[in-house]
């Protein structure tokens, strides 16, 4: 075999090892992946971590997870249309632009929404576990008997949304009672948490992966919490993985679901909302380079090694390329934006 031989065969193998979408389309061999999330330990970087790892391992090139927060990962993302940031969140994106949270436009016309990636069927809302509450009727009830419930939330996202519809059923039950449902504006989940261990809130919003693990400490731990609502469709939490996650069954957690734990939205109908989680691009990006990510995804949810990882920590694989998932969220966006209308405190 000669020197020209070797040559053309060392170059072929090369080709074969270099992933053909980063290739063909010279995505950056670095990309930063923003999300919406101050905190390491919630759903919100759990998932990012996951698809930021299958995507990197899959075009061969490094992709770092920041939490940077919804406002500076905007920021950072209005900043670089190169393609080498690129945003992960879910539902807050469009929440936070429908409730006016200054800082955060419409992203559906101030960006280019990418692929759907999974959606956590474990958005929730837990208490103290020695708090006198064991369930969403408890606190209904108190405040319609005049008691203040404080609810940390995050303002304009979906611990809100939440939050607007726990307030609506308080109004449902009792008129005027809702004026005793009252938020205490945090940020991300450690903050949540860290509000309930200050005594600074009777209800925290969190999540069936950050915060099952303070549900398992003893009773009489400062730390522990017990779930009192989930907020998702109970078709999607009937998906998730029937061991649970930790030591809590999906039996377990549909208890704290619609029907068995109802949070009414008119009276008749419960309120239920699933958490979903996209991509966003900057919207000067080169498409090309969309288009690469998107394919990208599309192959390494074909096969199938993602959904195992995502389903342990408790999230439904959920990918819908670009142009479907932007239909998707805009009809929903559009039709919660109604609700938040509906809803919203006079």
């Amino acid at each position: 075999m000669n020197r020209r031989t070797l040559l053309a065969a060392f170059g072929a193998a090369l080709l074969v090892s270099t992933p053909l979408a980063a290739q063909a389309q010279n995505l950056p061999g670095n990309i930063r992946m923003v999300i919406g999330s101050t905190s390491t330990g919630g759903d919100t970087y759990q998932n990012s971590a996951i698809v930021a790892e299958a995507l990197a391992a899959h075009l061969g090139i490094n992709i770092k997870v920041d939490p940077v927060g919804t406002s500076e990962g905007l920021k950072a993302l209005d900043r670089d249309s190169r393609g080498t940031t690129i945003m992960l969140h879910h539902d807050q994106i469009y929440l936070s632009y429908l409730y006016g949270v200054p800082g955060n436009d419409d992203p559906f016309a101030n960006y280019v929404v990418g692929p759907t990636v999974a959606i956590n069927p474990g958005d929730s809302f837990l208490v103290p576990a020695d708090s006198p509450y064991q369930s969403m009727d408890d606190i209904l009830t108190a405040a319609a008997e005049g008691t203040q419930i404080r609810v940390a939330i995050q303002p304009g996202g979906v611990s809100e949304i939440g939050f607007t519809a726990m307030r609506n059923a308080a109004k449902v039950r009792a008129p005027g009672s809702e004026e005793n449902i009252v938020a205490v504006n945090t940020g991300s989940q450690a903050d949540k948490n860290q509000a309930m261990w200050d005594d600074l809130a009777d209800v925290i919003n969190g999540s069936i992966q950050a915060n099952e693990q303070f549900t398992q400490l003893p009773a009489d731990d400062p730390k522990a919490m017990r779930f009192v609502w989930i907020t998702a469709r109970p078709a999607t939490l009937e998906q998730a993985p029937e061991a649970g996650m930790g030591a809590t069954t999906r039996a377990d957690f549909m208890q704290f679901a619609s029907p068995a734990t109802s949070v009414t939205l008119d009276g008749s109908e419960d309120f239920v909302f699933d958490k979903e989680f996209f991509l966003l691009f900057n919207k000067d990006m080169d498409p090309a380079l969309m288009d690469a990510i998107d394919t990208a995804l599309e192959e390494v949810y074909a096969a199938g090694e993602i959904q195992k990882r995502q389903a342990e920590a408790f999230f439904i694989p959920n990918y819908l390329p670009r142009a479907e998932a932007l239909e998707h969220l805009s009809a929903k966006s559009e039709r919660i934006g109604g609700i938040i209308e509906d809803l919203k405190a006079e």
